[in-house]
């Protein structure tokens, strides 16, 4: 059940978003799913739900919460963990999308964390980035694994539309289905030099203008509508 990282720039996306179609086979997501569908004790809520392993993410800093002990990684995402980088991530969060959720755009903050991947599982969703007045709608295929580097990590937000379907270059509507994603993180060795002082902490408390922190919820326990997971 090894997984062969082999990911490339995707040319129609941000500069620096890598891209891996059928980075597992068909068969292998069966199985994943029906680990998240009937292994695991998701939060008894509606809308979009999570987990972590690894580290718990912060939903008042941001960053890791230091009050909750690590959670190892269970032995069916080991395979799945990205061998590309020095050490493993410190946290592994794993994401449900019923039919018509979303998450609103953010950028992840720059000031706790590096290296950003995604795999999608189950049904296909457009993920939309944009940089000032520049837009891009990527197809997060299911089974493909993404990586944010460089300016797509840093100058671009992302999210995904809380919608029933999408509607797609072409003109096709889709449906959405049921999807879950697996997003690895890496604590960020020393601070951000990016310099954007719209999307970057680092940079607006070095000037003084670190914007109020908006209230980010733990998706494992809100009841109101989505909001970003920075």
């Amino acid at each position: 059940m090894g997984t062969q990282f082999n990911l490339k720039e995707l040319e129609t996306g941000p500069r620096g978003l890598l891209w891996q179609s059928d980075f597992i086979d068909p068969a292998h997501e069966e199985r994943l799913i029906s680990i998240f569908r009937n292994g695991l004790e998701w939060p008894d809520r509606s809308g979009r739900i999570s987990l972590h392993y690894g580290y718990t993410f912060d939903y008042k800093t941001f960053g890791l919460d230091p009050d909750v002990p690590y959670k190892e990684f269970p032995e069916w995402l080991q395979p799945l963990i990205p061998t590309t980088e020095s050490r493993p991530p410190e946290q592994v969060c794993l994401q449900y999308y019923p039919p018509g959720s979303g998450i609103p755009p953010h950028v992840d903050t720059h000031m706790a964390y590096d290296q950003l991947y995604a795999l999608s599982l189950g049904a296909p969703a457009l993920m939309r980035f944009r940089r000032g007045e520049q837009v891009v709608d990527i197809d997060l295929e299911p089974r493909s694994m993404m990586q944010m580097t460089g300016d797509s990590r840093l100058h671009w937000t992302h999210g995904i539309k809380k919608r029933k379907t999408d509607t797609m270059a072409d003109g096709i509507v889709r449906p959405r289905a049921d999807r879950w994603s697996i997003t690895y993180r890496w604590v960020r060795d020393g601070d951000c030099e990016c310099g954007n002082l719209d999307l970057c902490d680092v940079a607006q408390r070095r000037h003084g203008l670190e914007k109020e922190k908006r209230s980010v919820k733990d998706p494992a326990s809100q009841t109101a509508p989505d909001k970003a997971v920075s």
